[in-house]
């Protein structure tokens, strides 16, 4: 659903107050929300946005997006970063057979 704040007093609203006051409205637990694509008037005082409102969670970790679900910490995070593991399948490149395993829990050489 689209949604409309107005926020006379301060500049903008945070999304975890927008998400204690739908499920208030809505009767819903906090964590069955997600709110996203919050944009500030000019001047201030008015935002608006989008909101997913489901009936729980489980709801929620089943429809919605990975990328929503990854913010809000439903989803745990890659452990390893794009680099990393592009830096472990440098390394394995250069050995062979069994060294590979080894390669990839290898620390990266320091500078001097």
């Amino acid at each position: 659903m689209k949604i409309e704040v107005v926020h006379p007093e301060s500049a903008s609203i945070s999304k975890t107050a927008i998400k204690s006051k739908l499920a208030s409205l809505f009767k819903v637990k906090e964590e069955a929300i997600a709110v996203f694509g919050m944009k500030i008037k000019f001047g201030g005082g008015r935002s608006s946005g989008f909101a997913l409102v489901y009936d729980n969670v489980e709801l929620r970790k089943k429809y919605d997006s990975k990328k929503m679900l990854k913010r809000d910490g439903y989803v745990p995070k890659p452990v390893r970063t794009r680099k990393q593991k592009k830096e472990i399948k440098g390394r394995q490149k250069k050995v062979r057979g069994k060294a590979k395993a080894a390669a990839v829990n290898a620390q990266k050489k320091k500078k001097r």
